[in-house]
């Protein structure tokens, strides 16, 4: 191999043959994200045409091939040659990086499609790309194959008809899964149909059959009543933000609901900014300072997360010079349109609940419990919060969900069978090896399985027959039953263990009653519990398990749990450390955890704030997803007495 490095060693790729060798940079991956950003893309030039006031129709087709098209009824891609590059305007757009009509507001006020490379993307990533556009009477055709020309522009015919459409197929050569999902391009067309009222979006997957027309009036309304539609709502009605100036306009919807997770939904010239950004950061503050400068002074103790706990908005602006962090375009950039919503926002809230003390009140009172929970640590809102709920136990809804995850229990992450972590459970085992052990919520049995040897009869309980039929393959007997009522009489064993199951039950303390109850005297209770590292991540932690599992009721503390155990009568408390790296998109890759949650999930880690950053270890990787280090408490309690 030679050593020289010369100008001869330098290589120039350029044009589309740069988008083909790193495409990722274009479209953020090779995965299954970025075949679909392609359709985006493609979408985006759509609407900016209905942004226009050129369009009043978007049709969008999935067919059998994998392929998609995408047609409006616009102006149509001009055709005619350019005057400098001496091709149609529609081929160098489709054939050349950085060219385009959205440069400056002749064409376009505002658009998606800032940087002149959407078009040029999609044509080089594409396997082959047709496009025909009807303008001036006349409709024209083109043909391309990974970005080259393969016939060139011709007349096809005399038409009446006006507008674009680009039909192609992702290239597999470049995308690991071309496979075009219809739900997420359902739900990127829905928010267009909510954004641009009176503009009719349509979507046809030819592979299934399926056709839905979205036409929607209501706009940023709307949409966050669609968003929250099963929600419990603090107050009846949103908030809606409106201004215009400048060029830009700025339109948001808030409303706070009984829910734990914010959830804020924005928009730049319509493109889904994922990420947030300077619109985003803008809205949330301001929102907390309109409230904590109503609250006074019984706002000193509070964070902007208390007092935005539950909050769910819709923003979206438009403005003629927006700026992403990329052509991916999910986070916005711009520090004065940032400005200019923190203070559209500041003033039009302010003069919201001045004049509907109501609305102040509630929301108000919303910041207050949140407060207190979070400083209670008692983030289920069960005993902290002043509004006191009675909780009844639905078996039903634990029989669905658990009985569905025992298909897949051993793949949905990895403390299950973490060997280490077991042997944790098994090494604080002090009974007498002919002992009768119980393995109580014992799921898949491979906690009372670590014990195998330790003990003389291992005996399960489960709520659901499908998880009693898979704990039998490990343990001795698997009755089906509940925690709330052991089908066993009092001090019937030796030893019962558990792990991770307290947190998900309303009233723990009633569980911990029955097992107290049927331990003999001196019997030996072991249980398992992931809990935060400080008070400042319990808050945070809350939040994450509970868009993973809606069944969840309460994010133990150290301190908690362990006074939850001696509440019970258990006395000689012993506990150890154990920390494990676990990956968050497995975890939540279960049927529980919505798509939507899934994505709340991921922003909880990438916004996660600075304090608790500095107290809970967990990995952000380059590809985005996520590992944690979860910290583990096992406990080992003794009923008193003697056996």
């Amino acid at each position: 191999m030679t050593t020289d490095y010369t100008a001869e060693a330098i290589t120039v790729h350029s044009g589309l043959e740069a988008v083909r060798r790193n495409p990722s940079m274009y479209v953020g991956s090779t995965g299954p994200d970025g075949a679909h950003h392609l359709v985006l893309e493609l979408v985006d030039n759509a609407v900016d045409e209905a942004a226009a006031g050129h369009c009043g129709a978007i049709s969008v087709e999935l067919y059998d091939d994998g392929s998609c098209s995408v047609t409006d009824d616009g102006r149509g891609i001009p055709t005619d040659p350019h005057p400098a590059a001496g091709v149609p305007a529609c081929e160098l757009v489709l054939t050349t990086l950085h060219s385009g009509g959205k440069f400056d507001d002749s064409s376009y006020a505002t658009s998606a499609g800032l940087h002149g490379v959407g078009l040029a993307c999609v044509n080089a990533l594409s396997e082959w790309l047709r496009l025909d556009v009807w303008r001036d009477g006349a409709h024209h055709s083109e043909s391309f194959a990974r970005g080259s020309v393969e016939t060139p522009l011709k007349r096809v015919g005399d038409s009446d008809r006006r507008g674009s459409r680009v039909w192609f197929r992702p290239d597999p050569e470049i995308f690991s899964s071309c496979l075009l999902d219809t739900d997420l391009v359902h739900a990127r067309l829905l928010d267009i149909a909510y954004l641009h009222p009176g503009l009719r979006v349509e979507l046809t997957d030819h592979r299934t059959g399926r056709h839905e027309s979205l036409c929607e009036t209501t706009g940023v309304r709307g949409l966050l009543a669609y968003r929250a539609h099963d929600a419990e709502k603090v107050h009846a009605e949103p908030t809606t933000i409106a201004w215009a100036g400048d060029g830009c306009v700025i339109d948001a919807a808030v409303q706070w609901t009984e829910g734990y997770a914010e959830q804020i939904f924005s928009y730049v010239n319509t493109v889904r900014t994922d990420l947030g950004g300077s619109h985003v950061d803008a809205l949330r503050r301001a929102l907390a300072g309109v409230v904590a400068d109503h609250l006074g002074p019984s706002a000193d103790r509070m964070t902007v997360v208390d007092i935005l706990e539950g909050l769910t908005a819709v923003i979206a602006i438009r403005t003629p010079d927006a700026r992403f962090d990329g052509q991916t375009k999910r986070t916005l950039r711009n520090d004065d349109a940032g400005a200019r919503v923190f203070d559209v926002v500041t003033e039009q809230a302010r003069r919201a609940l001045a004049a509907d003390p109501e609305l102040a009140r509630r929301i108000a009172e919303r910041a207050i419990d949140a407060s207190r929970a979070r400083l209670a640590a008692r983030l289920a809102g069960r005993t902290a919060r002043s509004r006191t709920r009675a909780v009844e136990v639905d078996y039903a809804v634990y029989q669905r969900q658990f009985g569905i995850r025992s298909k897949d229990w051993h793949d949905s992450c990895a403390w299950l069978t973490d060997e280490d972590l077991l042997g944790k459970h098994a090494e604080l085992c002090a009974v007498p090896p002919d002992a009768r052990m119980l393995d109580v919520c014992c799921g898949s049995g491979v906690v009372g399985d670590a014990f195998r040897g330790r003990v003389g009869e291992m005996v399960g309980l489960d709520l659901t027959p499908e998880m009693a039929a898979l704990a039998a393959t490990r343990l001795d007997i698997v009755h089906q039953g509940t925690v709330y009522d052991l089908p066993f009489p009092d001090a019937s064993f030796d030893l019962v263990v558990t792990r991770e199951v307290l947190h998900l039950l309303p009233r723990p303390e009633r569980p911990v009653s029955e097992i107290f109850r049927v331990l003999r005297p001196g019997g030996q209770f072991i249980v398992g519990q992931i809990v935060p590292y400080a008070d400042v991540d319990a808050f945070w932690m809350f939040r994450v398990f509970k868009k993973k599992q809606p069944l969840l009721y309460q994010m133990f503390r150290e301190e908690d749990f362990r006074a939850l155990l001696t509440g019970g009568g258990f006395t000689d408390v012993r506990m150890e450390e154990y920390f494990l790296w676990e990956s968050i998109d497995r975890w939540i890759d279960t049927h529980e955890t919505t798509p939507a949650n899934r994505q709340e999930i991921h922003r909880l880690y990438y916004d996660a704030p600075r304090e608790v950053r500095a107290v809970h270890p967990f990995e952000v990787l380059p590809d985005g997803s996520v590992r944690d280090r979860w910290r583990w408490c096992v406990y080992s309690v003794r009923k008193p007495g003697h056996a």
